[in-house]
């Protein structure tokens, strides 16, 4: 067995995630041999913590090292389309981080314009990839979740089929600088955090037609609604827990899609909800109802009068205090899917095949949702073009 080595780019909180749930793989399958962040002392502390051999502070080195096989992308998603490519040209196997792609400008710039930059930079990632003959391995985490794995299998049990999906992703708000514009961030709730539910529910669409039919089921309309409610008028005068650092971009989005079998999808993501994150999909089939709760959920509850009680443990993400009743995962990352979807990562490249969540699903992903913010300006349903 060929060791796949790895490298990294990136070294904050994705960069984590991956390196700490590559650990299981570790050995004859998996090294982790470089990282790369633009910033010197975050990457050799990033290093230190996860024994990594080679720290570089430009990407194109990174890429361009033989001494790595597998480029994995943890950077910020302006840059995801642009390392993406390098690698592919490279020869390198490629993981990104959700979401692929979008559209980095200033955020007056036209909807319908942004849709088509944001295809462009993910058709320009396929391509490469597809030219190279390397694979392309999407991390969307919640396809992997274990809740929504027993989803699917619950769905091929019942022999019903989906009618509706709601899915959902939600939080007090991204405490990270990039978040808050447009130009870095490529939009606010939708993409940054919609893009999870969205991957969740057009992976079961894709999945279900695989199984029914032979091909994926794909989206035919989206119509959606976005807002920023933290900065309204009738909210400026009251504290607010949540983060409100959004400058230009969207802190509120609901979507609704139609696929093509017509059946519907709603989808809300936002930055208002305290309490932690609420990761949730649900499924409403012709015989059955499946509710798959990601985050939180009560394998674990606890309750403390005072937040100091737990000292230094930790709880879950995203939690506003420790305080009250609390919904602790025993094994948070195992139960959003990190270990399984890099299991599945490094078994498809070295196996050479299709990984469960890979181009179509990234690709789909940034139309969905670049659609939506269209929709969002023009107060009209978008259609997408199928082939």
């Amino acid at each position: 067995m060929t060791t796949l080595r790895i490298g990294i780019v990136g070294a904050r909180f994705a960069a984590e995630l991956h390196a700490t749930n590559y650990r299981p793989l570790l050995g004859p399958r998996v090294e982790l041999a470089a990282v790369c962040s633009r910033t010197r002392g975050q990457a050799e502390d990033f290093a230190r913590r996860h024994s990594i051999p080679r720290v570089f502070t430009d990407y194109r080195t990174l890429v361009a090292s033989p001494d790595v096989d597998v480029v994995d992308i943890c950077a910020t998603t302006d840059s995801h389309h642009e390392i993406a490519i390098a690698a592919a040209r490279a020869g390198k196997h490629v993981i990104v981080e959700k979401p692929l792609t979008g559209a980095f400008c200033e955020a007056t710039e036209p909807r319908d314009v942004m849709l088509a930059t944001a295809l462009a930079n993910a058709d320009l990632v396929l391509e490469a990839v597809a030219k190279a003959g390397v694979i392309l391995c999407y991390a969307e985490d919640f396809v992997y979740a274990p809740p929504v794995a027993k989803l699917r299998r619950l769905l091929a049990a019942s022999g019903g089929a989906i009618l509706e999906l709601r899915a959902e992703e939600s939080h007090s708000g991204s405490h990270a600088a990039y978040a808050s514009r447009w130009r870095s961030a490529g939009g606010g709730a939708l993409l940054r955090m919609g893009s999870h539910p969205i991957g969740a529910v057009l992976h079961l669409k894709h999945w279900e037609g695989l199984r029914r039919r032979g091909r994926p089921i794909r989206t035919r309309a989206v119509f959606a609604e976005v807002a920023n409610l933290t900065r309204l008028p009738a909210v400026a005068a009251l504290k607010r827990h949540m983060s409100t650092r959004a400058e230009d971009v969207e802190d509120w989005s609901v979507a609704v899609l139609t696929f093509e079998d017509g059946t519907m999808a709603t989808i809300h993501s936002n930055d208002i909800t305290l309490g932690g994150v609420r990761n949730v999909v649900t499924a409403y089939l012709t015989n059955a109802v499946i509710q798959a709760n990601i985050n939180p959920n009560n394998t674990l509850t606890v309750y403390a009068p005072d937040a100091a009680v737990w000292g230094d443990e930790y709880l879950t993400e995203k939690v506003e205090t420790k305080a009250g009743w609390q919904f602790p995962s025993p094994e948070e990352d195992w139960m959003r899917g990190y270990p399984q979807e890099l299991e599945d990562f490094v078994g498809a490249i070295s196996e050479r095949r299709e990984p469960l969540s890979g181009g179509l699903l990234a690709r789909e992903v940034v139309e969905v949702i670049y659609a939506g913010y269209v929709s969002a300006a023009t107060g009209r349903r978008v259609e997408l073009p199928r082939p």
